[in-house]
Parts: structure tokens; C-alpha cells; sequence
């Protein structure tokens, strides 16, 4: 392992708080919401919010799939979430016209 930390996402921080503040809930509300009671903490979602806790992958997921954005959109500095939230993902999007393709060829 290098000594050389690896790059943090800058807005990473600012973007978790702005999910939460969208959806309207508290950090413990947001923990339940990511279906997490039994791993996180008030604290671990204060940390993320202030951006001294980076959130291990599996949770930026969760942020993810609770709030219908990619992944990409919430560690791509130059990225914006979008305005209303929940969001519908384009993966999500992807994958719809994708059934809907098989389906018309049945």
C-alpha cells in the first residue's frame, strides 16, 4: 500500500446532507430509511454529512437506491443531483427499456 491517501470525492459531504434535507428526515430517520438500523449511527451519518467519515461503498449504494441516483451522481464532483428526490435512476431507466424491448419481441 502506497503512503499517498487516495482522492476523496469534495462534495461527497454536501451531497448526503442534501438528500437527507430533500427527504425531510433526521439523521436516524435517514439511518432506517437506508435500512440500516443495526449498522449506523446518528454519528456515523453526522460524520459523512461533515466529511469526516468517508461511507463505505455498500452505504453510498443504499444512498443510491433510496434516493434514484447513480452512484456516479453522488461521487462525480462535477456532477449535480437532481432537483426533486426520490429521482428515477438511469439505470433504472436503462433497464426498463430494456424489459420492454424483450417483452415486444415475445
Amino acid at each position: 500500500m502506497g503512503k499517498i491517501p487516495r482522492p476523496k470525492p469534495a462534495r461527497l459531504p454536501e451531497k448526503l446532507l442534501q438528500i437527507r434535507a430533500s427527504l425531510g428526515l433526521s439523521q436516524n430517520e435517514m439511518i432506517r430509511r437506508l435500512g440500516l438500523s443495526e449498522e449506523l449511527y446518528q454519528g456515523s451519518i453526522s460524520g459523512y454529512e461533515l466529511g469526516t467519515r468517508e461511507p463505505p461503498l455498500p452505504i453510498l449504494l443504499k444512498y443510491a437506491q433510496v434516493t434514484g441516483v447513480c452512484v456516479d451522481v453522488l461521487i462525480n464532483d462535477d456532477w449535480n443531483l437532481p432537483e426533486k428526490l426520490p429521482s428515477v435512476a438511469v439505470h433504472e431507466m436503462a433497464e426498463r427499456a430494456s424489459t420492454s424491448r424483450r417483452e415486444r419481441k415475445r
